[in-house]
């Protein structure tokens, strides 16, 4: 009905009118026709579209609490990542100085076994020098004693003199010492 109308004020013009000319009753017609359109958007659509704006809005205040919410839980466990790897850090260098310590006191344990080791051969060779000193001492003793008494059996044979043979002896004993 209402495009009826305008159909016919647009209609039941003089028909030689230009788009300039000023026609109030048309303007009037318009005006009417907007102001009826807005009340019909106003009662059918205006409650919906801001209904939707209203669900939108809460949507969008949602969607900015929940992403605040996981900022929030994203900066908590970022938190714990960090004191977890400080933790995982101290303990790595804890690790790390008993270790230095460890190698450390190894280290120290075989010097000190190498060098009682060492001491050991030492002595042992030591020990087999001075046995073997001894066993040679020994030995020149005996040579010594037999040359003595060889010695003294051809003093025996030359003279009877007891300072001439005393003498001979000790000249003997000299030259062996010396060799």
């Amino acid at each position: 009905m209402l495009t009826n109308l305008i159909i016919g004020v647009l209609a039941s013009g003089d028909g030689g009118g230009t788009l300039l000319d000023v026609n109030p009753g048309l303007i009037f017609w318009t005006a009417i026709t907007f102001i009826i359109l807005v009340l019909v958007l106003k009662r059918v659509a205006w409650k919906p579209i801001l209904t939707a704006l209203d669900n939108r809005a809460k949507g969008i205040e949602d969607s900015l609490n929940r992403a605040e919410q996981a900022k929030e839980e994203a900066q908590k466990i970022l938190e714990e990542n960090q004191a977890t790897l400080s933790k995982a850090e101290e303990e790595s260098k804890k690790i790390i100085d008993q270790s230095r310590i460890y190698a450390d006191n190894l280290k120290e344990q075989m010097l000190k076994e190498s060098k009682d080791q060492q001491q050991k051969i030492i002595e042992d060779a030591s020990a087999e020098i001075e046995r073997k000193k001894n066993a040679a001492f020994e030995e020149l003793k005996n040579q010594i004693a037999d040359i003595s008494i060889i010695a003294a059996e051809k003093i025996m044979k030359e003279n009877i003199d007891a300072d001439k043979n005393k003498k001979i002896v000790e000249k003997y004993l000299t030259e062996i010492s010396k060799n």
